[in-house]
């Protein structure tokens, strides 16, 4: 039996998130045509008020409903380290950890020439005006360890260093509860390169 052709459509809408298929897309729009219309209509007016309220901050790039986010806002964050991310959702990732106390840039994007992507088309220029009232000492590149990740945060070092900044790479390689058995070459080597003294 085929779907009606309006609840079709949500199962498309809903396959296209990340990591939802097709059969989890057709379970999500049955629940919610079971839960009712109102269910549906809530749903709706919530991802209507996100998509005109939800937006990115004019610092670091974050996502807020404000001008300027809470992190930039917060005295209490030291406004000496700089975290350099891809996106926003990493800000939320490292928000979760709740390690860091320091400061974001998002660069909405990696350095990509298979896709077109150059440092241009990033938020550079809008991190390095925020170098300018020198309190920044250190920027952590915090890109994923992925061809484009090495190659924006190779870039962004070669520019940030000889400006006096210290500059550092989150430290990459084995998670832990990993087996060294089987690590990768890279996974490994990185993990040896980042070690520290216990």
């Amino acid at each position: 039996m085929k779907l009606p052709a309006p609840l079709e459509a949500v199962v498309e809408a809903l396959q296209k998130l990340p990591g939802v298929g097709a059969k989890s897309a057709q379970r999500m729009a049955l629940h919610l045509l079971k839960e009712g219309p109102q269910a549906m209509e809530h749903l709706g007016d919530l991802l209507h008020q996100a998509a005109n309220r939800v937006g990115f901050c004019e610092v670091c790039g974050a996502f807020t409903d404000r001008p300027i986010c809470s992190i930039c806002e917060d005295p209490q964050r030291d406004p000496r380290v700089l975290v350099v991310v891809a996106e926003a959702s990493n800000v939320l990732t490292f928000e979760r950890s709740g390690q860091f106390r320091g400061r974001y840039h998002v660069l909405a994007g990696l350095i990509s020439p298979l896709k077109g992507i150059g440092p241009d088309q990033l938020k550079i220029r809008e991190m390095l005006k925020r170098l300018e009232d020198r309190r920044i000492e250190e920027i952590v590149l915090a890109t994923n360890p992925t061809l484009d990740g090495e190659a924006t945060a190779t870039w962004l070092a070669r520019i940030l260093e000889p400006m006096g900044l210290k500059v550092s790479r989150i430290g990459l390689g084995l998670p832990i509860g990993s087996d060294l058995e089987y690590a990768d070459d890279l996974t490994l080597g990185r993990a040896l390169e980042g070690r520290r003294l216990v």
